[in-house]
């Protein structure tokens, strides 16, 4: 995942308040430390600063034709103010382990999603922009993302309008801020008895917490949630902890749901469209909800079969185990992840948990800087900074033809209470050629932190694609940087980065870092890796696109009830809807950025299964790797996601290669 910033970029007025940095590290940007109390004081000055800025801008003398240049670097300079403010408080909301921290920062991030609203109703700073005229391709790029910007924000709307695009945009932001928190803060335990919990491993129960009458305390951390639900034997405490992993978001984030529907519904109709997904497509690769339902209706066609067909196979395997006759056996969601656990165990010699002594944390992670280093010419520089929380690390990267530190990255791997509790990159600084301005992301994981298994390696390097794609930018200006691209491209490079988690070429790179002696992978586990990946891929894609079209369906020229629509689409699938489970409470995409574009996760997928063809299955080509890096990584979204995607293939994407992994026809 990718969450993105308010704004669209970040950078210096709170890294100024950092303390005791020695010359060396103020030429390292970093993230500054904060106390709670310090949070609001810093938040104040930095707005006030920008709006001074903004106030100065506006009062400048009409551009002209010919002020391109100036126009877009007063505008650069604004962004990375407004990136050096909102980057650091970013981090603090979502990895502060203090909750009057994250609650400071809360209030911060609402009070600068009033200030963008602002700006970008500014009919001054828009006219600077409409009048110029852009001087490269770069630049007219650059106009076009600015003015649509504006435009979206409701800068050329009449004045009564505008003020209610505001007042909802203000609302919306308020929304989402409560709906994270309400799944972020949950820290609930759920108690299972010593007989719950048989068939997990020793090593998963020893690090468990127990209460006084020697129950396990399991909470929504996936390293507790996810191995629970492939190994425990009880299908009751399974269906039990499924029930309230579902429902971790509280009914109150329902309303909030709805509520944002209402929201975005009539901020379409202000615009004169008939929906929200209209109103966010047509800046998309897709251009129009009727192109991302055929789309969908094509998945569709493609995984109804596959996904009976599992789920059938899922069916006559549990019946023939628990020796029943296959009339009894039923397959329910959450028995879906125990049941394939067993059958690849048993038709592949693949145990996801016995995969982590084969994939030991930081050997994985050092694995992943190794590939990276290896394709993209750059090293990285393990340093010793200060950090959000002890187990934070930070690495400079090095530019390996110049020997230059061109970017720096965060690696924040663990679970704790407060934290981000999915897998996410947070491009909290872009980079700006013209500035000479130094990018950094922030990777952020809930991993075991004894090893990996097959499905944790494959989400390393995906959020690991999406941090390169932020520190190897190397764009003009900091609006364009890094994952900056269209929502429904962004996930496409961090997606064809998964593909090295199943390589011999690359995972055989991995054993040499380990610190004590791991077991080598052989070609044979990598076939059996592979074939383990692929078993349940109907299954896997059916689930995506029932969140795709559901997401399709709460953006309609119609506001509906959220969990009735979820309770209508999740009953119509082969496993029914399970009563009293409220997914959409804790469907956090929906509030942070995916509204209407949950579909790119599927479409990106398209262009990057697309884009692997150009390795000629060589995945650790060097010369393919900077090319990779020089046509996509590089620049950020200077160009529009196809023009990018063909710059890199010199053609059009094609989904043959999508559908054919939906069918199994894929060569690997």
């Amino acid at each position: 995942m990718n969450p993105t910033t308010i704004l669209r970029p970040l950078g210096a007025t709170l890294i100024a308040l950092a303390v005791g940095q020695s010359h060396a590290a103020a030429e390292r940007p970093l993230i500054p430390l904060l106390k709670a109390e310090q949070v609001k004081p810093a938040c104040d000055k930095g707005l006030a600063s920008l709006r001074k800025q903004v106030t100065a801008l506006e009062a400048k003398p009409k551009a002209q034709s010919g002020d391109a240049k100036k126009v877009f670097a007063e505008w650069n300079t604004l962004q990375i103010a407004i990136e050096d403010l909102q980057g650091p408080v970013e981090v603090w909301n979502n990895m502060s382990p203090d909750p009057k921290v994250r609650q400071a920062s809360e209030a911060c991030l609402v009070e600068i999603s009033k200030f963008a609203t602002d700006l970008f109703q500014s009919d001054k700073l828009y006219q600077r922009f409409k009048v110029v005229k852009p001087g490269d391709k770069v630049e007219d790029k650059v106009r076009e993302d600015a003015m649509e910007n504006f435009e979206d924000t409701g800068v050329a709307l009449a004045p009564a309008k505008r003020a209610r695009m505001k007042q909802l945009l203000n609302e919306l932001e308020l929304l989402s801020q409560e709906y994270a928190r309400n799944v972020r803060d949950n820290n609930t335990k759920l108690a299972f008895t010593p007989d719950e919990v048989k068939g997990l491993p020793e090593s998963y129960l020893s690090r468990a917490k127990r209460d006084a009458n020697g129950n396990y305390l399991l909470g929504f951390e996936y390293p507790d949630y996810n191995p629970f639900m492939e190994y425990s034997d009880n299908e009751a405490a399974r269906k039990r902890y499924q029930l309230a992993f579902a429902n971790r978001g509280t009914p109150r984030n329902l309303d909030l749901l709805k509520q944002a529907m209402e929201k975005r519904l009539e901020i379409a109709k202000l615009f004169d469209l008939p929906s929200f997904a209209h109103f966010v497509i047509r800046r998309r690769m897709a251009e129009t909800p009727e192109a991302v339902n055929k789309f969908l209706a094509d998945v569709q066609g493609a995984v109804t079969d596959v996904e009976k067909r599992e789920l059938e196979e899922l069916r006559q395997f549990k019946a023939a185990k628990l020796n029943i006759p296959a009339e009894q056996s039923r397959i329910e969601r959450w028995d879906v992840s125990y049941w394939q656990q067993k059958l690849k165990q048993e038709r592949y010699s693949i145990d996801q948990n016995e995969l982590r002594k084969y994939f030991p944390t930081d050997a994985s992670v050092d694995w992943a800087l190794k590939i990276s280093s290896d394709l993209y010419g750059v090293d990285f520089k393990r340093v010793d900074v200060p950090a959000w929380h002890e187990e934070v690390r930070y690495y400079d990267v090095i530019d390996r033809a110049s020997g230059q530190r061109i970017s720096g990255m965060y690696l924040d791997l663990f679970p704790r209470d407060g934290k981000y509790n999915h897998a996410a990159a947070f491009p909290i600084r872009s980079v700006s050629t013209v500035a000479k301005r130094t990018p950094i992301s922030v990777l952020v994981t809930n991993f075991d932190r004894q090893g990996l298994n097959a499905d944790e390696l494959e989400t390393l390097v995906h959020e690991f694609g999406h941090v390169l794609h932020g520190v190897l930018s190397n764009t003009r200006y900091v609006m364009q940087a890094g994952t900056s691209v269209e929502r429904d491209f962004v996930e496409a490079p961090s997606q064809m980065y998964e593909e090295w988690a199943r390589s011999k070429q690359s995972l055989q790179m991995l054993a040499p870092l380990c610190k004590t002696a791991c077991p080598t992978i052989s070609d044979d586990m990598v076939k059996r890796m592979t074939a383990a990946h692929n078993y349940g891929r109907g299954i896997r894609y059916a689930r995506q696109l029932l969140y795709a079209s559901y997401d399709m369906n709460l953006h309609t020229p119609t506001v509906g009830d959220p969990q009735a629509i979820w309770e209508k689409m999740e009953g119509a699938t082969p496993l029914g809807h399970v009563p009293g489970s409220q997914f959409p409470s804790q469907f956090g995409h929906l509030m942070g950025g995916y509204a209407a574009g949950y579909y790119g996760y599927m479409w990106s997928e398209v262009i990057a299964l697309d884009m692997l063809s150009r390795y000629s299955g060589k995945l650790m080509n060097p010369e393919v790797g900077r090319l990779y890096r020089q046509t996509i990584l590089e620049r950020g979204s200077e160009l529009k996601g196809r023009d990018l995607v063909r710059s890199f293939l010199g053609r059009d994407p094609n989904p043959k290669a999508f559908f054919d992994e939906i069918n199994g026809q894929r060569l690997q």
